[in-house]
């Protein structure tokens, strides 16, 4: 399948297709979440801090909390414990569909967190690895990655090599990579979606160069802020390795799931002896967990209804993801651009974007930094006028990626398919009067 996420790049025959949704959809799409304008600690506020996690759906509370309350585990013989066993079934099913994971021989798995999960992967490609050689990462990446490398490169004695990203667009390519990645590289990671400047990488082209080079390495992907804006297609990519972390797509804290590619899932790695090669969760999973996976993909599967006729579970999916894409696109570029009566975030003044104002490349997230205020003092303000935003600092978190901007922090802004082109103007508005009495 084409990655819908590729500028220009054609799919499925929509219908119904637009820049954004009508009142009335985005209307039903809000009435399926929790607390879509309104905080239970302080009051009415307008939720643009997707990018930290997502909003949940009110359904993935609902059976979440009915399978959670059953005490019986799977592998008993009773029905309960069958009836679980459905639940389980049912949600690795829909995990599968959710990645796109059409191979039998692939293998997805649960983890406490994304992150546990992309070190788990990195340190199995690397100690399955042949000795020697390098290990790539790029300066773009979230810890998940950029820390797991440092240390698994150091721990198997090899070289470690940084890819520079381009400050000007936000983005990697493929030919950064490439002036980096050598023959003998064993283990590289590629970061879907930038959480920090908010910009899509291409992987399936960044993979194709690697495998150039090095045909052996082992490619692994941090997914977790891509999952939320589209759909995925892990086998498309060509990759080894695809992680995300369910609260940030719509669901409840308590999972990271990792699809692992044939190659990589059955290298040896940390697994109870009496299991298969390829098995690689230790213990029990949550199933109140994969039933709120369930849920996640159901809600995918309604959305996708309306701008696809096929009646096949992905092609809905893929559909809801191009749908979601082409509605942040236009919130992006309201809140960039402006209206005829408010001007966009672009042409404020002491306004400085990460990235070009016009870059194709944003997924829901707007980061820049304001000259004379500090992040965190633009995020205090506008939580006075309601509106929940993050500031990003060179921390431990984002300080590999602010470092080459030359910044000490930006703001974030963060969108989700559920947001209102009237939460932009409020928010436009916000930051006008911050700007003018600060």
């Amino acid at each position: 399948m084409t990655n819908i996420h590729a500028p220009g790049a054609d799919t499925l025959a929509y219908k119904n297709a637009s820049q954004s949704f009508s009142p009335e959809l985005l209307a039903a799409i809000r009435e399926r979440f929790c607390h879509v304008d309104h905080c239970p600690f302080t009051g009415k506020r307008i939720y643009f801090e997707n990018a930290g996690g997502t909003l949940t759906l009110k359904s993935v509370i609902e059976r979440g909390s009915e399978i959670a309350s059953i005490p019986d585990n799977e592998h008993r013989n009773n029905l309960a414990s069958h009836a679980i066993s459905q639940v389980v079934t049912k949600g690795r099913q829909a995990l599968a569909t959710y990645f796109g994971a059409n191979d039998g021989d692939s293998v997805i798995f649960g983890g406490e967190t994304g992150t546990e999960c992309l070190f788990r992967l990195i340190r199995a490609a690397s100690m399955a690895a042949p000795t020697g050689g390098s290990v790539v990462a790029c300066e773009l990446e979230h810890p998940a990655t950029f820390d797991a490398t440092v240390q698994w490169a150091r721990r198997t004695n090899r070289e470690w090599l940084k890819v520079p990203f381009d400050t000007a667009s936000g983005r990697v390519t493929a030919a950064d990579y490439e002036a980096v990645v050598q023959p003998d590289t064993r283990v590289a990671t590629i970061i879907h979606t930038s959480p920090v400047t908010g910009m899509v990488q291409d992987v399936a082209g960044i993979a194709r160069s690697i495998r150039t080079i090095a045909p052996e390495c082992y490619i692994i992907v941090d997914g977790i802020q891509h999952a939320p804006h589209g759909a995925l297609d892990v086998e498309a990519y060509g990759v080894d390795g695809y992680v995300i972390s369910m609260y940030k797509a719509f669901c409840r804290f308590n999972n990271g799931y990792a699809w692992v590619s044939p190659r990589l899932s059955i290298v040896d790695h940390d697994r109870l002896a009496g299991k298969p090669d390829n098995a690689w969760e230790l213990g029990s999973r949550d199933p109140s967990a994969l039933a709120g996976a369930d849920e996640v993909v159901k809600y995918l599967e309604w959305l996708g209804s309306s701008f696809t006729d096929s009646v096949l579970r992905r092609e809905r999916l893929v559909a809801a993801g191009r749908a979601m894409h082409n509605h942040e696109k236009a919130l992006v570029t309201r809140l960039i651009k402006g209206t005829e009566k408010l001007p966009g975030l672009g042409s404020l003044p002491r306004v400085k974007l990460i990235g070009q104002v016009d870059s194709p490349y944003r997924e829901g997230t707007i980061s820049f930094a304001i000259e004379g205020i500090n992040a965190t003092q633009v995020v205090a303000y506008l939580g006075e006028h309601g509106i929940r935003v993050h500031a990003r600092s060179d921390d431990a978190f984002s300080g590999n990626i602010l470092r080459p901007f030359g910044l000490a922090s930006i703001t974030r802004i963060s969108l989700a398919h559920y947001n209102t082109p009237e939460e932009i103007d409020i928010c436009l508005q916000a930051l006008r009067t911050i700007l003018t009495v600060h």
